[in-house]
């Protein structure tokens, strides 16, 4: 039985990636094939893809979720939106001296106020108080999320830097990292080269920096998602598989969407949530290789990436990673993943 020690390795501080690299596709790509490890860099990315592939991207938009406020007993509060429900509606992780109590108020930014209503998978239930759309008070007055282990606070550059260029639907809580290493250039060089790009939305939710706190993995719970998969990107699938192209998922999320809407057979389109916790041994039925980002210890996504590469694979590839010093967690490096031939797809 696998344990979450399993997904644990040595990781130098200094290699945590504090500020994105000076342009999207100057990050290292580390191929990841069976055994075999090759070093490159993100921009060479074509080289590695045959005609006819599909790249599968996640359009999500990160919106401004951290807020700071004060409860009306006066004790400050900060705020981490997990999702906007509708334009008076929104879940939230809470920091504060004391945890809120239903029908207590919070001020946030000295611009708009939230009640608390109650408690829902573990987040504060929130309505707005007043008039106004919540939408467009947390874009205006909210703060980007960079991940908690990014030490400084959101500048100008993170603004940019901290959504992929094809970012257009608003609801994410933190960005599909592998996407950050694309550009307009880039995307036009994939099309070039002959592979068909697809899109669809997942909003990444605050769960996602959640530690496991269960040493036997298979007892941890995922928080839900929201996706939607377009029909025109099942099209798409469908032609790649009947031109024996190869599916590539940009990032985990794109993979876990794709596999989530596939799990009671075929692929279907349409919006849903999930909450696929995918781990060794799960078979893998859309996604033939995977574009990601150096996940960190004891994390689902590492968990997930050892699923589809192999756990020796991984487990290689992140000491080769180490050793060869590259860069880790969101403004880090990537790498481009084969699915292990002993999962079936």
């Amino acid at each position: 039985m696998l344990t979450l020690d399993d997904f644990d390795f040595p990781l130098p501080p200094e290699l945590i990636a504090q500020h994105p690299a000076p342009e999207r596709t100057a990050s290292r790509l580390l191929h990841v094939a069976g055994d075999g490890l090759r070093d490159g860099r993100f921009a060479d990315l074509p080289k590695w893809v045959d005609p006819g592939d599909l790249f599968v991207f996640n359009d999500t938009r990160v919106i401004r979720a951290r807020l700071f406020g004060r409860k009306e007993s006066g004790g400050r509060v900060e705020m981490m939106i997990e999702r906007i429900v509708d334009s008076r509606h929104a879940l939230a992780q809470i920091r504060a001296s004391k945890s809120p109590r239903p029908g207590g108020r919070i001020v946030l930014e000295d611009a708009f106020t939230l009640e608390v209503t109650g408690r829902a998978d573990g987040f504060h239930v929130l309505e707005l108080a007043g008039d106004g759309d919540l939408y467009a008070l947390i874009e205006t007055h909210g703060h980007l999320p960079l991940p908690p282990y990014i030490t400084h606070a959101a500048g100008a550059k993170d603004e940019a830097r901290y959504q992929t260029v094809y970012a257009r639907n608003m609801g994410a809580v933190a960005a599909p990292t592998a996407g950050l290493h694309f550009d307009e250039d880039l995307l036009a060089a994939l099309r070039a080269r002959g592979a068909e790009l697809a899109w669809l939305t997942l909003h990444v939710g605050a769960g996602t920096f959640q530690p496991v706190r269960v040493r036997n993995i298979a007892e941890h719970r995922m928080h839900a998602e929201r996706f939607e998969i377009p029909r025109a990107t099942l099209e798409a699938v469908a032609r790649t598989r009947a031109r024996k192209g190869r599916v590539i998922a940009v990032g985990t999320t794109s993979l876990r969407a794709l596999e989530a809407a596939a799990r009671d057979g075929g692929l279907r389109a349409g919006p849903a949530e999930t909450d696929i916790f995918i781990t060794p041994g799960y078979r893998f039925r859309v996604v033939d290789r995977l574009i990601t980002n150096f996940h960190l210890p004891k994390s689902t996504l590492l968990i997930l990436v050892s699923a589809f590469a192999g756990c020796a694979t991984i487990r290689a590839a992140y000491r080769h990673a180490v050793e060869k010093r590259y860069r880790f967690f969101s403004y880090g490096d990537a790498m481009l993943l084969e699915k292990s031939d002993s999962v079936a797809r």
